[in-house]
């Protein structure tokens, strides 16, 4: 009769395809129940949308079934997303990880890829927050068609509610058409209290849009808490490209890890004909990922639905999740988990 060890040491030649490790180390492994013949265990991802889930269950299902007297294999699934260390070593906050969005420069569509990438980690089990940290110009209240947040409670803030996100944003602190004219020291006080008075709850993931540049919201940002990793967002042409050089090199500059690239605005597709025209050129992103050695996340057409979905509190992952614009987003959210995945559990992998 085959034994709970020898399954796990079956388990054992099971890598995990992005961390590169076996299963049974990384502790994904629990519950093994051995009847008749039939062996059942449970696997926790390291992410509710980790990319390579059928791979996993295909693998571990072939190195199981090949022991003796094994019949049947029943394979079941959990998530445990791995914490940030850090975040609990230094502030006092309920959070497991923290992506910061970024851009060297206005007009990439910096925050469409933050709210997008919210709702599609939220889609997939996970308990997101998104924190709209672009003080100057804060978007999100719309792209997520949300206009207000609860009453206070007992001297804290509480996050509004939309698409499965938790949500917090300076455009639910001022009237519409006030300009926020702030110096640095508001702002760093700004973003402080968006961690420390607002009651956000347990999150896997906290992600936070902030301003285009290089300036005082992504230093107070990186000083204030630490960041799991950096997201940048770019267009495929050459203006865009060398400001987010800029904006990369910063984030390598206060020792936050690069997640990826982010091309935005890549090849549209006429309704009519059929045929691709690349309007801010093509390519961009993935050369620069190339050529600074990080992961390139990829590149999300331009699709006027997006854009219409902004408008309309309706982002493309809820409203169009299979079109070529929402499958990319949802792609890219998948690696963004995993690349998370790969910075807190196996440092010595990361490229």
């Amino acid at each position: 009769m085959v034994t709970e060890q020898q399954v796990l040491e079956a388990l054992r030649q099971v890598k995990e395809p992005e961390l590169h490790r076996d299963l049974v180390s990384l502790g994904m492994i629990k519950d093994i129940v051995i009847r008749d013949g039939k062996v059942s265990f449970t696997i926790v991802l390291t992410t509710p949308a980790c990319p390579l889930t059928s791979v996993i269950e295909q693998r571990a299902r072939a190195a199981v079934s090949q022991l003796r007297d094994v019949s049947e294999v029943d394979v079941k699934w959990e998530s445990n997303v791995p914490t940030d260390g850090r975040i609990q070593g230094q502030m006092n906050l309920p959070m497991r990880n923290t992506i910061a969005i970024s851009s060297g420069k206005g007009g990439v569509g910096k925050t469409t890829i933050a709210v997008n990438l919210a709702v599609a980690l939220a889609q997939t089990g996970a308990s997101v927050g998104l924190m709209d940290a672009d003080v100057y110009g804060p978007n999100i209240p719309m792209m997520l068609g949300v206009d207000h947040m609860p009453a206070p409670r007992d001297g804290k803030l509480y996050p509004a509610l939309a698409h499965g996100l938790r949500v917090m944003s300076m455009g639910f602190l001022v009237p519409p058409d006030q300009p926020v004219i702030w110096r640095g020291p508001m702002i760093h006080s700004a973003i402080r209290q968006f961690f420390s008075d607002v009651d956000w709850g347990a999150l896997d993931y906290m992600v936070i849009d902030l301003p285009p540049g290089t300036g005082d919201a992504q230093l107070t940002l990186a000083q204030s808490v630490p960041l799991t990793g950096a997201i940048i967002v770019t267009t495929p042409q050459d203006v865009a490209l060398g400001d987010a050089v800029k904006g990369l090199t910063m984030f390598q500059t206060l020792e936050v890890p690069i997640i990826g690239i982010v091309e935005n605005m890549g090849s549209f597709v006429c309704p009519h004909c059929g045929q691709p025209t690349d309007i801010f050129g093509t390519g961009g992103g993935a050369r620069m990922a190339a050529r600074l050695g990080v992961p390139f996340l990829g590149s999300v057409p331009i699709d006027p639905r997006v854009r219409n979905g902004g408008d309309s509190g309706r982002p493309i992952v809820a409203d169009d999740p299979d079109g070529p614009a929402g499958a990319t987003l949802r792609q890219v959210a998948r690696d963004v988990a995993a690349r998370v995945s790969v910075i807190n559990l196996a440092p010595e992998d990361t490229p």
